[in-house]
């Protein structure tokens, strides 16, 4: 962002001039009255219930679902603004910007253009007919097979093996097979089957592929004509489960580089593609960055397909959508975004597949690249979206209102939008008892204050403000550093920088010995440097303590703030003691409370204030969790039932006192 708007938001109460920012609005019924999803649904008997969620919105889950399959993004609210520029008519740049890519992408023009025209945009490059914003290599395939049309399937089958060799650059490319053999035990049809040796299981396309079409396919006369062969082909000789047909080249060549199988009949001008994929990958393992005592101990996996069905066995809900969005012009990747329909803001689901489809890149190789392609401020550092390896907590995380993305061959899920105080809390906190979970979350609140401000807190105490620190205490700090050549800061720089290469060594190393190398060497490096008289006794402690409490954050990129902004603090303690800290302080809070990830304040639910269960410094008892985060804008805000547990009697006379209140209210 640049300054000048940054220093408007820092000063200003108008969120006008935040124009350029999305905003998460509330869903549609909600703005015209049609429900009240904020308030709890009261019945006719006067009793508190929950929202029906099968009632409704019946009318809008049929619309939504039919947005969903048409895979295209809804189109934003009307004050929701543009970011993409609009392309020359004739060469496909920018008004006013230069033809060639490279100068084009460094072009500054900022003329909108309608959502609609961007989606176009989006479906042109995914159905492969050519991005007037790629250079030529990609744009034109050298596949590509005469004629105008380059995305027409040859009806010879001689044309077809020539444009696959072409397309696939054969014979110089070696894993790519291509089968020519007939079909049926006469051999009056010829055809090609191609796949990708090391992606598909050759057992499923011997057996359901070439075996069925070989040597058990009987036919008779072909009286009906060539177009007939194609229908007889998919409807009673391939028995396997997943079969598409195709009419475009580039749909065939996708589908043989994602592991099936394309078969090609003679005098048809379309394709098959079976499902064959069978490539090996990782199994279903332990969480590495995310372990708990009490829980689920299972993790994704760089299976696409494996991690949405980990998510689906556990959230076992018609109405849990996932939309595929493929992203790369060299290399393909599979996007996966995941929501529940019905529940979760239609427009937080549009602006997330609206920044996906706008990435335009050859290769997209890790979410944590996607992370950094579609997050709001790229300069901030705290993260802006919630990376988790955990199917249960991107389960739970779903059934609030958030979405989720997939990566292909990634392990990692982002879910958006994310708040400050989530990334500070783990999965462990709903399993176990509600007062044990507050403990755990207020003694990680304690290591985060203490990771980001202790040693420059020292600093600052030692060397400005003496008198703060008891006589005795005072003393034995003094006495500690008599022989110490080097100022504090100094100290404190040289600890820190070997607890830095000792972390780093101890995740580069082999995991057998790393753990040993880092305990070794963080011991030995300590009792040296405190023999030599390099550090004194007490700063060993403060660094020790420091790097135990900033292994406690959760979020491993949050971890990464804390690291940094650390070294921050430490400047300005030297500089200006506390007054510096304290400056600090205010402006971090400052940025932190403008800040926004999807449209979502960074501080909601407390800065700005609003409803929501007991679930943000401590951790509340589960039975009152009620209420989704209603910064979430959901289109259903109650996820249970008000009185959880009607058999118990302090439960029951709350409830009669707030009913006897409502009375005498009303009698007044």
């Amino acid at each position: 962002m640049p300054v000048l708007p940054w220093l408007k938001r820092l000063f200003t109460v108008d969120d006008n001039v935040l124009s350029d920012q999305f905003t998460l609005q509330p869903p549609e019924d909600s703005q015209n009255g049609g429900s009240s999803s904020g308030s709890s649904p009261v019945s006719d008997t006067g009793s508190t219930q929950p929202e029906n969620s099968g009632e409704g919105t019946s009318g809008q889950d049929v619309d939504a679902a039919s947005d969903a399959e048409a895979g295209q993004p809804e189109a934003p609210q009307s004050g929701e603004p543009d970011f993409y520029t609009s392309p020359d008519d004739s060469t496909g740049a920018p008004t006013g910007a230069p033809a060639d890519p490279v100068l084009r992408a460094q072009s500054h023009s900022r003329k909108p253009i309608p959502m609609k025209e961007l989606v176009l945009q989006a479906e042109q490059r995914r159905e492969g007919n050519g991005d007037a914003s790629a250079p030529e290599s990609f744009a034109e395939h050298p596949g590509s097979h005469g004629g105008t049309n380059k995305e027409a399937i040859p009806k010879q089958i001689e044309h077809v093996k020539e444009k696959l060799q072409k397309t696939f650059h054969m014979p110089m490319n070696k894993d790519v097979v291509i089968r020519e053999f007939t079909i049926g035990m006469p051999g009056q049809w010829k055809a090609i089957a191609v796949f990708v040796d090391g992606l598909c299981d050759k057992n499923v396309t011997n057996l359901h592929v070439l075996q069925p079409l070989m040597l058990l396919a009987h036919i008779g006369e072909d009286k009906e004509g060539v177009q007939n062969r194609f229908d007889t082909v998919h409807d009673t000789l391939l028995p396997g489960n997943q079969i598409d047909k195709k009419d475009k080249w580039s749909d065939m060549t996708s589908g043989i580089l994602t592991g099936s199988t394309a078969v090609f009949i003679d005098g048809v001008n379309r394709g098959l593609i079976i499902d064959t994929k069978g490539w090996e990958h990782r199994t279903v393992g332990l969480a590495q960055t995310e372990p708990v005592v009490r829980g689920a101990h299972d993790s994704f996996t760089e299976n696409l397909r494996a991690n949405t069905g980990l998510v689906r066995s556990r959230l076992r809900s018609e109405h849990l959508v996932t939309e595929m969005i493929p992203l790369g012009k060299l290399g393909q990747t599979d996007i996966a975004v995941m929501h529940i329909e019905g529940l979760t803001n239609k427009s937080l689901v549009a602006e997330v597949k609206r920044r996906l489809t706008a990435i335009d890149v050859d290769f997209i190789p890790d979410s944590g690249l996607v992370e950094q392609f579609i997050e709001d401020s790229p300069t901030t550092w705290v993260p802006q979206l919630m990376s988790t390896e955990r199917p249960d907590r991107v389960a739970h995380m779903l059934t609030e209102g958030h979405v989720a993305i997939f990566v292909g061959h990634n392990p990692f899920v982002l879910t958006v939008p994310v708040v400050f105080w989530s990334l500070m809390q783990t999965p462990e906190d709903a399993y176990i008892k509600f007062p044990f979970g507050t403990f755990l979350r207020l003694l990680r609140w304690l290591a985060l204050v203490t990771a980001v401000l202790m040693p420059a807190f020292y600093i600052a105490v030692t060397n400005y403000h003496p008198e703060m620190i008891p006589t005795d205490l005072l003393l034995a700090i003094a006495g500690s550093r008599e022989k110490v050549p080097f100022p504090a800061i100094v100290e404190i720089l040289l600890m820190e920088f070997s607890i830095e290469l000792i972390r780093e060594a101890g995740i580069r190393i082999p995991s057998v010995i790393g753990p040993t190398i880092g305990l070794v060497g963080a011991l030995i490096i300590g009792q040296a440097a405190v023999q030599a008289g390099v550090v004194s006794p007490l700063l060993v402690i403060v660094i020790a303590v420091t790097a135990l409490a900033s292994f406690t954050v959760p979020n491993y990129n949050l971890s990464f703030t804390v690291r940094v902004s650390r070294f921050l603090f430490l400047v300005v303690a030297v500089m200006f003691g506390f007054y510096g800290m304290a400056l600090l302080l205010t402006v971090i809070g400052v940025k932190l409370s403008v800040h926004k990830s999807f449209g979502v304040p960074f501080l909601s639910p407390v800065v700005p204030s609003s409803d929501s269960s007991p679930d943000v410094f401590v951790r509340g008892p589960s039975y009152r969790m009620n209420q989704r985060p209603a910064y979430l804008l959901t289109q259903q805000s109650w996820r249970q039932q008000p009185v959880t547990r009607p058999w118990s009697k302090g439960t029951q006379q709350g409830m009669d006192a707030k009913k006897n209140k409502a009375s005498k209210r009303g009698q007044k």
